[in-house]
Formats: C-alpha cells, structure tokens, sequence
C-alpha cells in the first residue's frame, strides 16, 4: 500500500485559495505536482462534504444530509477500504469526522484522543473548538503520522473556516487563515515527499463575502485540488472543472486499493 496524506483545508476557496496559497502555486509553477479546479457538491457544507469526499458519493446516497445529521456512515469509504486491505488509518481532525467514522455521540471527555478504538480510524486526535490553531492540528497530525505510521492519515484543519464566518471571504482575516495554512506546508511537504508519502490537498466547501456556505454560487462551492504524487501527471488542470466526487477514488487510486463499487471512475484526473 502507498502511504498517502490527505490535508482538508476546512472553507478554502478556490479563489482566494489560488491567491494564498504561494507555496503550493510555486510547486505548480515547478511541475511538482497537479492542480485542478472542484465544482464541489450540494450542499456544501462541512459534515455532508466530510462524508462525500472519502465516500466519493453524493448526499443522496450516503445520507450525510446536514450538519445537523449525526449518524456513523454505514457505507464503504476510504478509512474502511484501507482497514480491509491490511492498512492503518489515522486523522487529526474536527469531531464530526469521529462521528462519522468511528462513533457517535462524540464524547469530549473521552473520544479527545482514539487509539484502536474499533472504528474505522485507528489512531486518532479529535478538537472541538473552531477556533482551534491550525499549528495545533498539524502537530496532531504529526505526532500520529510519526507515532503509529498509518497508511492513510487526514489532516483536517478549521482556522480558515473560522475566520471565514468571522470576516467573510475576501476579508484580511480570512486571507491570512489561508496564508497561514500554507506557511504551515511549507514547513512539511519537503519531508512528507522525502519520505515517500503522497499528498493531496482541497477543501470541503468555499466561503462567500457574507461568511456563508452551503448554497450554490462559485464562493460556495468552488474549491482547489492540489496532487503530489508519482502517479499523477503534474501541471495546471484549471480550464474545465472537475467533481468533488473524484476525491475519494482518487486517494483509493494513490493508496493502490480498489475503488468503493459506488465511487466514480479517474477520468477527469490525467494520471500516469
């Protein structure tokens, strides 16, 4: 199994991502990876898109419906596909991934820290605080990586959020969430590709000028795509949009595990 990384950057919009994020647009420029440009799913908020990114299903299908929806999703999705198939999965991430993927109700005096609690994250590090630091997380995330040497790990990260609901997009505060963000993976990528991990990087959803997501419109919806990989073509994808919906097959196709029977095929994304 190729061990992969996927970094959920909460709220980053497309947009104001491809103006932020200088470091990874600085690896694109250098071909040392692909970028491509998500319509994302409806609605496009933050548990329903936690569910159809690693699904790769729609809200209709999963039943992931709104944030008010507090179910443990009972279809095959990424975390499970690599448990399946012999690989350790880990997260350091907001609460609603616990819920969803290992139990629900989530109990903060409890479920803070996972270990090998029988879900379908092995190692996990959970925050329920919006306005936990971005730092914070990353140093989650690493202490994991580092600790049990998972096959597949997420890195969920809410300061953009945040500041989004705060400010709105296109405000200082929200600019500077993502600026932040990628301050942080320039401090990381270097060694995560060294040491021969895969990353992939988006969003769940966007922001609009309002601090609102959930709707329709591009600021909602339009999110970035970063891929760092030996398997993917490297360049610039940005004319036509992709699907959402690509993401979990995706990180299947990169792990080298099938994919779900109901996830889409890779034609959108030029692998090699």
């Amino acid at each position: 199994m190729n061990k992969t990384i996927f970094v959920l950057l909460d709220a980053c919009q497309y947009e104001a991502g491809t103006r932020n994020l200088g470091y990874l647009e600085h690896l694109i420029d250098y071909e040392r990876g692909a970028k491509y440009k998500v319509r994302g799913e409806l609605p496009s908020l933050s548990r329903p898109m936690y569910a159809t990114l690693l699904t790769g299903t729609p809200v209709y299908m999963h039943g992931i419906t709104s944030n008010e929806a507090t179910s443990t999703l009972q279809c095959e999705n990424v975390f499970s596909l690599c448990k399946e198939h012999g690989g350790v999965t880990a997260a350091a991430a907001y609460l609603w991934v616990s819920e969803l993927y290992n139990h629900s109700p989530f109990k903060m005096a409890e479920d803070r820290i996972q270990i090998h609690t029988g879900g379908m994250i092995d190692a996990g590090i959970f925050y329920w605080e919006d306005d936990y630091p971005d730092s914070h997380l990353f140093a989650d995330g690493e202490y994991l990586r580092k600790q049990y040497e998972p096959d597949f790990i997420l890195y969920h990260s809410m300061g953009i959020d945040y500041q989004g609901h705060r400010k709105g997009a296109g405000s200082s505060e929200y600019e500077g969430a993502i600026a932040r963000a990628d301050g942080i993976l320039s401090l990381l990528m270097e060694g995560w590709r060294m040491e021969g991990y895969q990353v992939v990087i988006t969003a769940d959803h966007g922001m609009n000028t309002l601090g609102i997501h959930g709707g329709t419109d591009s600021e909602q919806r339009d999110t970035p795509l970063y891929i760092f990989s030996d398997l993917v073509k490297p360049g610039r994808f940005e004319k036509e949009y992709i699907s959402e919906l690509n993401v979990a097959p995706l990180l299947c196709r990169l792990l080298g595990l099938p994919a779900a029977k109901d996830m889409i095929d890779l034609s959108e994304i030029q692998l090699l």
